[in-house]
């Protein structure tokens, strides 16, 4: 065993390893899987001065407990998290967005999520993990990735290495703010449903079911009427594609979708929002909001100039 590593007291909900995830790979059925909230993912990065590429810890609700064996290194916390640091008989309440330094026996007890999903863990070092078509990111439901493709469970140990002796403290002020609508465009097969089903979906409110996982979202609420037919011939899903399913219920495609899908397609939510909808925690509610192709261009520009200026900033 090295004498840098980790080792997991409590494994905590849906634990993986996710980097920015692997391209180009539907063809043989490999959606992207990464990080879910990918702005979220790059700030842990640059908060302890890593490659913004570099695997992390992501956690959902309950998060993971750790005892660090070995040099002292920096960690950081993003997302809206509750977590403690171990530090010999002291407790410190941890802030997210603000690196510590944590030493030989330190432990960190990620608590939960605050009304939202997804949190991350960045080491300024190198998990030693084996990457597979280029990226560590884990798909839970293909067994693809690091740890043979599992959730982290209790009592592993994890190594690291090539760590970064730069101790000095980084901090940003980012506060996670919520979305009213979640704003989308129309799908492929939008002209399948009714008039009113049309109008249910954008005017009404729908709860995010417990059913909910990486790879999709489920929604419950009123039935979206399909005229033309419940199924098709497969075709390609991406991410951010919403599903209506024979019972007139919406699913959205996550990060671990499948590549290929029968249900008819209503909208596509759109990059710009993706991260916060992520962090909707099931029985929240959601409604959409129907924009036009340019608009939803427009607000990625802006999406990804505000996600560089908040890393510029670290």
């Amino acid at each position: 065993m090295n004498k840098n590593y980790f080792e997991i007291i409590r494994a905590g909900i849906n634990t993986t390893f996710q980097d920015l995830g692997r391209d180009n790979l539907y063809h043989i059925g490999i959606p992207f899987s990464g990080a879910m909230d990918n702005r979220n993912f790059l700030l842990s990065n640059k908060l302890v001065k890593n490659n913004l590429n570099s695997p992390v810890l992501e956690f959902a609700y309950l998060g993971p407990s750790l005892r660090y064996h070995g040099e002292k290194i920096s960690i950081a916390v993003t997302g809206d998290v509750n977590f403690k640091l171990k530090k010999e008989q002291k407790i410190i309440e941890g802030n997210c967005y603000e690196s510590y330094l944590i030493e030989n026996g330190d432990e960190i007890d990620i608590l939960s999520t605050n009304k939202s999903v997804y949190g991350y863990l960045a080491i300024s070092a190198e998990f030693d993990l084996n990457f597979q078509w280029k990226s560590c990111s884990v798909n839970t439901k293909a067994n693809i990735g690091s740890n043979n493709g599992k959730k982290v469970s209790d009592n592993q140990k994890f190594q690291i290495k090539n760590l970064n002796n730069d101790y000095s403290k980084k901090k940003i002020n980012y506060f996670n703010s919520k979305i009213e609508k979640i704003r989308v465009i129309k799908g492929t097969n939008f002209d399948y449903f009714s008039d009113k089903g049309k109008k249910l979906f954008f005017e009404r409110e729908f709860m995010i079911s417990k059913l909910s996982d990486r790879m999709g979202m489920r929604l419950e609420g009123p039935k979206i009427e399909n005229v033309v037919d419940t199924n098709i011939k497969s075709e390609g899903l991406l991410k951010g594609v919403i599903q209506i399913t024979a019972d007139g219920f919406p699913i959205i495609m996550l990060s671990d979708h499948g590549t290929i899908g029968g249900y008819p397609k209503i909208g596509v939510v759109i990059s710009a929002d993706y991260d916060k909808l992520v962090q909707i925690p099931s029985g929240a509610k959601i409604k959409f909001q129907e924009i036009e192709l340019s608009d939803a261009e427009t607000l990625f520009r802006l999406y990804e100039m505000e996600t560089q200026n908040l890393i510029s900033r670290i």
